[in-house]
């Protein structure tokens, strides 16, 4: 089976005469269902309404600005997890790198890792007419965005691949880094390893995960090591290190899996005066990372390759590349600052 093309005929995104025709009223009619006006009849704006969703018309709230001949805004929509994350925001100067000499502008927005407020957000960069979509999502499934990718609108993801919709992907090595990453733990003597996660159910987390269990298990460590799943804050992070710590046979390393993880379980390993005895590798880099003693051990992304990455790919398909869909892999590399090199200690 030949891959599926991105540059597949598109359908003509539908228009406010669309609706019209297909609903037997007048445009003006239209417009004030869309407006949620009076003066329409219950039975009307039931039929307009039918036709909005048959036609997947989303109203241009642009409408009134000058467009191009070429019919393009010079914007995009990137959405992040949250645009204030240091990670997150490496991923957007990058893009708009990319962009500022394509005099194209960068509508950023965060999804909180909420999904009804992505799929929101999604729709607010579509009823703007955003050029291309750069997008790291939440919801389990990406298929509500098909009909916005058969109108012609590319679509790039970012750090997560999109599941139940073909499209270029752009994301980290996680499975493998992690690996490496508990592998250098075993390497330095650790037998008692424990795992600090986020939501199993998003792939950055799962294939982290999946990349721990199989270094232990290869390691033979598999009932001598623990995982704490569904951690979302440092706070979080924080007690959960608090709680190994106090076990009878607690941890000697840990492994956190994202930045703010990191940083609950540096606070909480001074707290106990432990962060010279129990060693600890973050999957992220962190500011002043090099400044804390130890100095922490990352297996560090790169935000900027991926943000980079994925600007040059839509920009691709807005040029006319209907290649195959892509998945572009940015290995992930293990800094050694001397925290995960920190040999077993007895707690």
């Amino acid at each position: 089976m030949s891959a599926p093309q991105a540059g597949s005929a598109s359908k003509v995104r539908a228009t406010i005469r669309d609706v019209a025709a297909l609903a037997g009223v007048g445009t003006k009619t239209v417009s004030r269902v869309i407006n949620d006006e009076a003066n329409v009849s219950p039975q009307t704006r039931a039929r307009v309404q039918r036709a909005v969703l048959a036609l997947n018309f989303k109203p241009n709230q642009g409408a009134g600005s000058l467009r191009r001949g070429d019919r393009k805004t010079l914007t995009l929509g990137l959405l992040l997890d949250a645009v204030d994350n240091p990670f997150s925001a490496l991923i957007n100067r990058a893009v708009e790198s990319v962009a500022y000499p394509r005099d194209t502008a960068v509508l950023a927005a965060s999804s909180d890792n909420d999904p009804e407020r992505e799929r929101i957000m999604v729709d607010a960069f579509t009823r703007r007419r955003v050029d291309g979509l750069i997008l790291n999502t939440i919801t389990e499934d990406q298929g509500y965005l098909q009909a916005e990718r058969e109108q012609g609108t590319p679509l790039v993801f970012v750090d997560r691949p999109p599941t139940g919709l073909i499209a270029d992907a752009v994301i980290t090595n996680n499975y493998e880094a992690a690996i490496e990453a508990t592998q250098h733990l075993v390497s330095h003597g650790h037998r008692h390893i424990a795992h600090l996660g986020d939501e199993p159910a998003t792939s950055t987390a799962w294939g982290r995960l999946r990349g721990f269990n199989v270094a232990v298990a290869q390691a033979g460590l598999t009932n001598t090591s623990r995982q704490v799943n569904g951690l979302r804050s440092e706070h979080e992070s924080y007690a959960a290190v608090h709680g190994l710590m106090q076990l009878d046979n607690p941890p000697t390393a840990l492994f956190t899996s994202h930045y703010l993880l990191t940083l609950g379980a540096i606070r909480a390993l001074h707290d106990l005066q432990l962060e010279e005895r129990a060693a600890l590798i973050g999957f992220d880099d962190i500011v002043l990372a090099d400044l804390v003693r130890p100095a922490i051990t990352v297996m560090a992304q790169d935000p900027t390759r991926l943000g980079t990455l994925a600007a040059e790919r839509i920009f691709a398909r807005l040029d006319g590349d209907t290649s195959p869909v892509q998945t572009a892999v940015v290995p992930a590399k293990l800094i050694a600052r001397g925290s995960g090199e920190l040999p077993p200690s007895d707690m």
